[in-house]
C-alpha cells in the first residue's frame, strides 16, 4: 500500500505489480469513503476504462465493491474516454472513477477520481483520499450497478459548442488515426453523425496500442503524417488513450504545437464566436499564449503545470479557454477538464470559419503575435531527492545565467526565471514522483535556445 500515491492526474501503475487486486480494492475503500463523508450514498458514483489490459476487468471489481458499500452505480457499458466520462459526472451529479494511465506505456495502468465538477481532483481531494487510505470503511447497505451508455448526453452537448455544418461544408480531407485508442466510436462517431467524410488508420481497440505508446505524438504518429502527405489537402487528427489530449498534423506533414493549437483557438473563439473572458495557460506554456492574449486584450491567468490547476483556475474565473503546453484544453461552456475529442473538432471548425488551411493558420496566428518562439525542455537526473531542494533555491537567487540577465522570477511551480531581452525563459521545476528536474526554455531566437541549454547542461 506505500507503493499508492495520487500524482497530478490519479494513480498509475504497472498492471500485475502494483497495479493488483489488492491495491485497487485499497483505493476504491478510500474513494468510497471519501463519497460517503462528502455526499452520503444518494450521491451516484459513474465508472468507466479505456481500452487497456485489465481495465474492464478492474472497472468492475470496483463497480461491485462500491455498490457493496451502498451506491448506486453507473457502469460505462463500452471503452469511454474520459472526457466523456467527465462531462457525465457534471450533467448526473455524480462523482467518477476512470481507469486509464493515459498517454503512460501500455504496461501501466491507473485510477481517475473525478469530482461532480468534472474536472481532475485537487490536491486537497487527494490528500483525503491518501487518509482514507489507511481507515477502515463499510456500510450495511446494498446498492446496484446499471450499465450506461454515456456517450449520447457527450454527444448532445458537443453539438451545441460545434457548428458541424461549417465544418461539413469545408473541403478538407481529414485524416483521423484511431491510435488503437478510446476516442475510436467517439470522435469518429460524430463526424459520421453529422455526415462529414473522413479517412482513418488503427480503427481498433489493442491493449499493446499497435506496439507503439498511445501518445499524440509525431514519434507515435508516423503513418499518419506519411499519409497526410501523401493525401493532397489534408490534415491529420489524433488522441492519446483515453482522448484528454490532442495531436493535429497541419496539411504539411507537420505536427502543430499545443502552443500553437490553443493561440489559434482563442483567436478563433473571440473572433468568430464572440466568447468573452480571460485565457487560463500554465507557467509552461509558450509566451506565444500572451503575446496573442495582449493583441486581442484578454487576460492571462498563469497557474502551476498540471491541467488540475488549469480545471481549478477554469471552474473560478471561467475564461475563453484554458491550456497547457502538453497537449490538453478546454473552453468556456464545456467541462474544467482537458478534452483532446472537441479540442480536434474546435480545430476544424475555425478552419471551417476562415475557409484556410491549418498552414495558413499558423501563418496568419505569427504574423499577428508579431514573432516565432522555439521551446525545448530537458529532463536533468539526479542521484536523491535531497538534491532537488538546493538546485531550486540557487535558481531562486540568480541574477543572470551567462550573458542573460534575469528581469523577473516566479515561484509558483519550482522556479521560472524571464530574461530581460523579453523573449526568453527558463523553467525548472522538481519531478514530483522521483529525483529529477524538469527544465523548460523558450526563446524567440534558437540560437538563444541552445546556448541556454548548454548554460544548465
Amino acid at each position: 500500500m506505500g507503493n499508492i500515491k495520487f500524482g497530478t492526474d490519479g494513480w498509475r501503475a504497472v498492471v500485475g505489480k502494483d497495479f493488483n487486486k489488492e491495491n485497487v480494492q485499497t483505493v476504491t475503500k478510500a474513494i468510497g469513503k471519501y463519497v460517503f463523508d462528502n455526499f452520503g450514498l444518494d450521491k451516484k458514483i459513474i465508472i468507466g476504462y479505456d481500452p487497456r489490459n485489465m481495465a474492464l476487468e478492474f472497472a468492475n471489481q470496483t463497480a461491485e465493491q462500491l455498490a457493496g458499500y451502498g451506491f448506486h452505480i453507473l457502469l460505462s457499458d463500452k471503452v469511454i474516454p474520459t472526457p466523456v466520462l467527465a462531462y457525465n459526472a457534471k450533467h448526473l451529479n455524480a462523482c467518477a472513477v476512470m481507469f486509464t494511465a493515459s498517454h503512460n506505456p501500455p504496461e501501466y495502468l491507473g485510477i481517475k477520481f473525478i469530482p461532480d465538477y468534472a474536472g481532475p481532483a485537487t490536491s486537497d481531494i487527494t490528500d483525503e483520499l491518501m487518509f482514507n487510505l489507511n481507515i477502515p470503511f463499510n456500510s450495511n447497505f446494498k446498492g446496484q450497478i446499471e450499465k450506461y451508455d454515456f456517450a449520447p448526453d457527450y454527444f448532445a452537448h458537443i453539438e451545441k459548442l460545434i457548428d458541424f455544418e461549417k465544418i461539413k461544408r469545408f473541403q478538407k480531407n481529414i485524416i483521423f488515426d484511431g491510435l488503437y485508442a478510446a476516442s475510436i466510436g467517439y470522435f469518429d462517431k460524430l463526424l459520421y453523425n453529422h455526415g462529414i467524410k473522413f479517412d482513418s488508420l488503427h480503427m481498433f481497440h489493442d491493449v499493446n496500442f499497435g506496439g507503439g505508446m498511445p501518445e499524440p505524438k509525431p514519434k507515435y504518429l508516423k503513418e499518419l503524417i506519411d499519409k497526410v502527405k501523401s493525401t493532397p489537402n489534408s490534415a491529420g487528427f489524433a488522441n492519446d488513450g483515453d482522448s484528454d489530449r490532442f495531436g493535429v498534423i497541419n496539411e504539411d506533414g507537420e505536427y502543430v504545437s499545443p502552443n500553437e493549437i490553443i493561440s489559434i483557438l482563442l483567436i478563433h473563439l473571440k473572433k468568430h464566436k464572440n466568447y468573452t473572458g480571460s485565457l487560463v495557460k500554465t507557467v509552461g506554456a509558450s509566451l506565444l499564449l500572451d503575446k496573442v492574449a495582449e493583441k486581442l486584450n484578454v487576460d492571462v491567468i498563469e497557474t502551476a503545470v498540471g491541467f488540475k490547476h488549469v480545471g481549478e483556475a477554469m471552474r473560478k474565473y471561467n475564461p475563453i479557454i484554458g491550456g497547457e503546453e502538453s497537449g490538453g484544453l478546454s473552453i468556456q461552456g464545456h467541462i474544467p477538464e482537458k478534452d483532446g475529442i472537441l479540442a480536434n473538432l474546435l480545430i476544424l471548425e475555425a478552419m471551417a470559419y476562415e475557409n484556410k488551411s491549418l498552414v495558413e493558420l499558423q501563418k496568419d496566428l505569427y504574423d499577428f503575435a508579431g514573432c516565432k518562439f522555439c521551446n525545448d525542455r530537458i529532463d536533468k537526473h539526479l542521484e536523491s531527492f535531497d538534491e532537488v531542494k538546493p538546485i531550486i533555491e540557487e535558481y531562486k537567487n540568480k541574477t543572470s545565467l551567462g550573458e542573460f540577465k534575469v528581469k523577473k522570477i516566479d515561484t509558483k511551480d519550482g522556479v521560472k526565471l524571464y530574461f530581460e531581452d523579453n523573449q526568453s525563459w527558463i523553467l525548472v521545476r522538481p519531478s514530483g514522483t522521483e529525483p529529477l528536474l524538469r527544465i523548460y526554455f523558450e526563446s524567440s531566437n534558437k540560437e538563444n535556445l541552445e546556448t541556454l541549454k548548454k548554460l544548465i547542461s
